[in-house]
């Protein structure tokens, strides 16, 4: 997994879980020991400790029925809100975030189909409609 999405040769900081072992063959690793401490210099967890606890409050509490489908969706939705706290040293507000949001999706067109995933789907059938079939 990591090797998928990490560049080869990043710095990779992890508390010292034993899957995490052998990660330093492919990534500059360095570790924080939780027993001991939770920051060593730049080393901590405590950025994506933070994300990880936004985006399953978020998946809990503000989007209580999500499907495995889309979860990719939902995720990338808290990497965007998460990345845009802040500018600099002032906190983005809701409103300026929107602003930014709406710049990157301006021209672009997604269609129903894409934006619910009727075409790919594993509950849809080959003409796009997910009515129940009755089992008599």
């Amino acid at each position: 997994m990591l090797l998928k999405n990490i560049k080869y040769g990043s710095k990779v900081y992890t508390d010292d879980a034993i899957g995490y072992d052998k990660v330093s063959y492919n990534f500059i690793h360095d570790v924080v020991n939780h027993a001991e401490t939770y920051v060593r210099g730049q080393v901590h967890t405590n950025g994506l400790e933070n994300f990880w606890s936004l985006l399953k409050r978020g998946l809990r509490g503000t989007y209580v029925c999500v499907e495995p489908f889309h979860l990719s969706r939902y995720v990338d939705e808290q990497v965007f809100r998460y990345n845009h706290r802040k500018d600099g040293e002032f906190k983005v507000t809701d409103s300026e975030r929107f602003k930014i949001a709406m710049r990157q999706v301006a021209g672009k067109r997604l269609t129903y189909s894409e934006l619910t995933g009727k075409d790919q789907s594993p509950r849809s059938s080959a003409t796009g409609t997910r009515e129940a079939q009755t089992p008599f």
